[in-house]
């Protein structure tokens, strides 16, 4: 197994320097293929905008790579939804996506949802949260999709400084997600980011994976599309370095607890619970718990809901 992730990371692991833009573009106007960008949104007025401005100056404006540019709103309180408007995305609200079926909270709804809004033949997934955003994501991503006819899902690698530490963030990565991979799924080892929310796809995949609703969406799509379309169709990009806004421990507790059954839920598929997480906070008179419930509800794959079957006859 070493030796094939050896393999895999020599022949499916690359930098954004290895296909420069103008390669990119060449390969999309000879494919004819078409490009969504999507971005979930949730409270991020403070970075949504430039994240959007500089996609839209980029890869729009400049350079057309990206068709779509889609921020999808799933619930905020602030001004998300007007600034990253202001900055040229199509602002679409997560419940007036699929009507039909009542929306749960969580990211990888958002993401299930997303197909319906959209239209792209590559779909690229961006985080609304981070600072200092290249475009350079983008490109890296996307860039495979385009040369590369047998890869299906590329996801970024970067580092992730914490505080003044460089390569120190992705702390859930490494205490949870990393061990899981390593000892039940080996053959994804070679993964640097695999938690990132920064990927991109083909709807000719994403349609046919099943999407778990929160924060366990990433390490699910991983490990079907491996089941899926195997090893081979699966790469990543170094694309530098990742700045973003990090989680206090308690979050993290909760993301590492939908992670865990995620996981859980591919080793055995059976009859499902729904668990619950017991944390604690120091109150005036001592420790409170505080009890959350643990995501695990999954949205089917997309190419099963008949609003979506319905448009791809049309």
């Amino acid at each position: 197994m070493l030796e094939e992730v050896e393999r895999w990371l020599r022949t499916r692991s690359w930098s954004v320097t290895d296909r420069p833009l103008h390669q990119v573009l060449a390969a999309k106007r000879a494919a004819g293929s078409t490009v969504s960008v999507v971005l979930p949104a949730l409270n991020e007025e403070e970075t949504v905008g430039d994240i959007v401005a500089a996609i839209r100056r980029d890869l729009v404006q400049r350079a057309p790579l990206v068709d779509e540019l889609v921020v999808v709103d799933s619930g905020s309180t602030d001004r998300t939804a007007e600034v990253a408007a202001a900055a040229g995305a199509r602002v679409v609200h997560r419940d007036e996506i699929l009507p039909r079926i009542p929306a749960v909270p969580g990211k990888g709804e958002v993401l299930w949802r997303s197909l319906l809004a959209t239209t792209g033949d590559i779909v690229c997934f961006v985080d609304a949260d981070l600072r200092e955003f290249s475009s350079d994501f983008v490109t890296g991503i996307v860039g495979p999709l385009l040369t590369e006819p047998g890869v299906d899902l590329v996801k970024a690698m970067y580092d992730r400084p914490l505080g003044g530490a460089a390569g120190q963030g992705g702390r859930v990565t490494e205490l949870m997600a990393r061990p899981l991979l390593n000892m039940h799924w080996p053959q994804l080892a070679g993964f640097v980011q695999p938690l990132g929310g920064e990927y991109a796809a083909r709807r000719s995949l994403l349609e046919r994976l099943p999407f778990p609703v929160g924060y366990g969406v990433e390490l699910g799509m991983l490990v079907d599309a491996l089941h899926l379309v195997g090893l081979d169709a699966l790469a990543q990009v170094d694309v530098g370095v990742r700045r973003h806004r990090h989680q206090d421990g308690q979050a993290l507790g909760r993301m590492a607890a939908a992670i865990y059954r995620t996981a859980q839920l591919r080793l055995a598929r059976g009859h499902l619970i729904r668990p619950r997480l017991t944390q604690f906070e120091r109150g005036a008179s001592g420790f409170v718990p505080r009890t959350y419930s643990v995501d695990t509800e999954e949205r089917p794959p997309m190419i099963e809901i008949a609003e979506y079957a319905e448009r791809k006859v049309a």
